[in-house]
């Protein structure tokens, strides 16, 4: 049996749900997101909850089951709470700062580094070294906050670069004199 698959959603006040074809369809205050269903599950819901059940139990649809509960569950929490990443720039003379739509970063290159921030996306700057990028969607969160890392990822040496607040840099010792 799927853990994740039979837990029950809980739906916060302010969140509309309804089911349409193959897609789940979520709206609260952050937004309106979708969820694929596949044939092999069932999802029924009411006012407060929402519960996914398995058609067919064999080992491939139980990990779609899990999958499936996981999808409406990201949406449920994306649309009534958000998403957001905290990351980091480390390093002499690296900043980042935020013009607009565009989030222009120096770090160490000849040029500066200009990324345009999609419409889903809000990021809000804490200082010139702290930002915070939060969505509703986490799928499209956890890919822009990767393509940002990966303009200057953190180096195992001096532990230099774009990293998430969280993330621990397993350091090397360098050369012996």
């Amino acid at each position: 049996m799927s853990r994740v698959g039979q837990a029950i959603i809980n739906i916060p006040n302010g969140v509309e749900v309804k089911k349409v074809d193959n897609k789940f369809l979520v709206k609260g205050s952050k937004g309106e997101l979708n969820a694929p269903l596949d044939e092999t599950v069932d999802v029924t819901f009411n006012e407060k909850e929402i519960k996914v059940e398995l058609k067919d139990k064999n080992t491939k649809n139980k990990a779609i089951w899990g999958t499936t509960r996981a999808l409406i569950n990201n949406a449920v929490k994306g649309v009534s709470v958000g998403f957001e990443k905290e990351m980091e720039i480390v390093g002499v003379g690296y900043r980042g700062a935020l013009q607009g739509k565009k989030l222009t970063l120096n770090l160490g290159l000849s040029h500066p580094v200009e990324i345009e921030v999609p419409d889903y996306i809000t990021i809000k700057m804490d200082g010139n070294t702290k930002f915070i990028i939060s969505s509703a969607d986490k799928q499209k969160l956890g890919e822009f906050a990767a393509m940002v890392r990966s303009k200057r990822p953190p180096e195992p040496f001096k532990g230099k670069g774009i990293r998430y607040s969280n993330e621990f840099i397993l350091r090397k010792e360098g050369k012996k004199k």
